[in-house]
C-alpha cells in the first residue's frame, strides 16, 4: 500500500506560482511512476504531469507545457510540480497519484494509476 499526501495548494493571483508537493509512504517510492491530475468543479478529472519513476522521463499535458514542471526526489520519497504564470483556468483540485506501469504511453490516463492521495485545492483569482 502506498499513502500519498499533497501539500501547497492555496489561493494565488493570475501570472503567479505556486509549487505543490505529494509525500509518499509505503512501499518503494522510486518504483512508482507519478502523476498529477486535476479536477474542476463540473468538469472531469484531467492528466497535467507525469514522471517516470527514475526521474529521466517527464510528460505533459499540452496546457500546462512550458510553464508546469514536474520532479521528484526519490530521497525524500516526494514528487513536486512546480506551477509557473498560473491561470484562472488552472483553478482545480490537485491530485497525486502513483503507477507501476512501465509503459509511459498510458501514463495520461487516470485508469492507469492504483494509489491516489486526497488531492489539494489551487485556486487562481483574477
Amino acid at each position: 500500500q502506498v499513502r500519498l499526501v499533497e501539500s501547497g495548494g492555496g489561493l494565488v493571483q493570475a501570472g503567479g506560482s505556486l509549487r505543490l508537493s505529494c509525500a509518499a509512504s509505503g512501499r518503494t517510492f522510486s518504483s512508482y511512476a507519478m502523476g498529477w491530475f486535476r479536477q474542476a468543479p463540473g468538469k472531469e478529472r484531467e492528466f497535467v504531469a507525469a514522471i517516470s519513476a527514475s526521474g529521466r522521463s517527464t510528460y505533459y499535458a499540452d496546457s500546462v507545457k512550458d510553464r508546469f514542471t514536474i520532479s521528484r526526489d526519490n530521497a525524500k520519497d516526494t514528487v513536486y510540480v512546480q506551477m509557473n504564470s498560473l491561470k484562472r483556468e488552472d483553478t482545480a483540485v490537485y491530485y497525486c497519484a502513483g503507477s507501476r506501469i512501465r509503459n509511459s504511453e498510458r501514463l495520461s490516463y487516470s485508469t492507469e494509476y492504483g494509489y491516489w492521495g486526497q488531492g489539494t485545492q489551487v485556486t487562481v483569482s483574477s
